[in-house]
């Protein structure tokens, strides 16, 4: 049993990597809730390499400051489809990261799938 929150994340963390995988032609787009900011990256797991990031903290979201916490991760989700998108990345293989699929994780995901990303 898990002592807090934290650790109870980081094992469904462990459990859902164990099936997900990122490869050259579908990577993986991972996602982390902090209290006050969001981020999403994508990997390619065999290689090992970051392809694109993107969060709040960016300077084309800054000006996002004053919306409420889910319109800014779904703009960060629109940013990281973008970036994806001129790198040549269509499809990803979606992490939430030990996340519930809810509130900011999800708005994230709807904002990459409206700006063109497929999971």
């Amino acid at each position: 049993m898990a002592n807090n929150k934290d650790e109870a994340r980081v094992r469904r963390k462990l459990s859902i990597r164990k099936r997900l995988s990122g490869t050259a032609e579908r990577p993986r787009l991972s996602v982390f809730r902090s209290s006050k900011h969001i981020y999403a990256q994508v990997v390619d797991d065999v290689a090992k390499k970051t392809l694109v990031t993107a969060s709040t903290l960016d300077e084309a979201l800054q000006s996002a400051e004053k919306m409420k916490k889910s319109e800014r991760a779904k703009k960060v989700g629109a940013a990281i489809a973008a970036k994806c998108q001129k790198q040549g990345i269509d499809k990803v293989v979606f992490d939430r990261n030990g996340f519930i699929y809810h509130g900011r994780v999800m708005a994230l995901a709807e904002g990459a799938r409206e700006a063109g990303l497929k999971f």
